[in-house]
């Protein structure tokens, strides 16, 4: 039984590991309660990762793999702080004025927030009770986790859509594609607003049939608020030697400007509303 410490503030860039290692692989957690999870950190001044000021939780575990990910040091629970939801909302309830007076809110990252489904949903339960703005990111492959009452409390979802293309998806993840788009057709057949996020990496994901896959994907989806290209960029290489992990981008250069605006010009012209 890992041991509850401290909730620590920081920035998603900062490298933490072993704080929890008797904790539990993550693709075998459980935990029907909630009332105990793991994170790696929190920021209070986030323009985002979502609407207004956010603050914004980080929790660990993750069962993809990407090869980009600039933060591998939240993919296990192990390298996550063991701590009290109650703990986490005593905290966010110390911003909670603050953040309703500017339409801000809480958002949970990570990691991926669904392999901690009932601690998350704890705090975001909490959050809705301080009438504050939730929003959760995450890849979607477990959305099939995410029942109604889940979705209840969650005023925004930031999902991430690496690619249309079934082997592009793999070679990116490790994983398979069809449950991210399953988990998007849901969202836009109940109308939960959805922010659409597509990572940019020159020579992997910037083919223009798998760009223009997800635009058309998307563009038909009425509750997909925008779509947001982000440009891939090295900021995380340094956790990828710190951890022993062998890292495959350390070559790729960010996208080029002119990269960027022929990416946001197929989604434009597919009919969403791309930044």
């Amino acid at each position: 039984m890992s041991t509850p410490g401290a909730l620590e503030s920081g920035s998603r860039h900062d490298l933490r590991t072993g704080a929890s290692p008797d904790a539990p692989d993550e693709d075998k957690f459980k935990d029907e309660q909630g009332a105990y999870g793991y994170c790696h950190s929190y920021e209070t001044s986030s323009r985002y990762d979502g609407p207004g000021l956010r603050v914004v939780l980080f929790v660990s575990g993750c069962l993809l793999r990407c090869t980009y990910c600039h933060n591998p040091d939240t993919w296990h629970l192990k390298d996550g702080t063991y701590v009290s939801a109650e703990q986490v909302l005593r905290r966010l309830g110390e911003f909670a004025p603050a953040l309703r007076s500017i339409d801000g809110g809480l958002t949970i990252s990570g990691g991926e927030a669904m392999v901690q489904l009932a601690f998350v949903k704890r705090i975001f339960a909490g959050a809705k009770e301080m009438g504050l703005h939730t929003a959760i990111e995450t890849s979607g492959f477990l959305g099939d986790r995410a029942d109604d009452s889940f979705l209840s409390v969650v005023d925004l979802v930031l999902l991430d859509i690496k690619s249309s293309d079934p082997d592009t998806y793999r070679r990116v993840t490790g994983r398979d594609l069809a449950p991210t788009l399953r988990f998007a057709e849901r969202l836009a057949s109940i109308g939960k607003p959805v922010w659409v996020r597509f990572t940019l990496v020159p020579g992997l994901t910037d083919d223009p049939a798998n760009v223009e896959g997800i635009a058309r994907f998307v563009a038909p989806m009425k509750n997909v608020e925008w779509v947001e290209v982000q440009p891939f960029h090295q900021m995380g290489s340094f956790k990828w030697k710190a951890m022993g992990l062998d890292y495959k981008h350390h070559d790729t250069p960010p996208p080029s400007r002119e990269l960027v605006n022929r990416v946001l010009g197929q989604f434009r012209d597919a009919g969403c509303r791309a930044r």
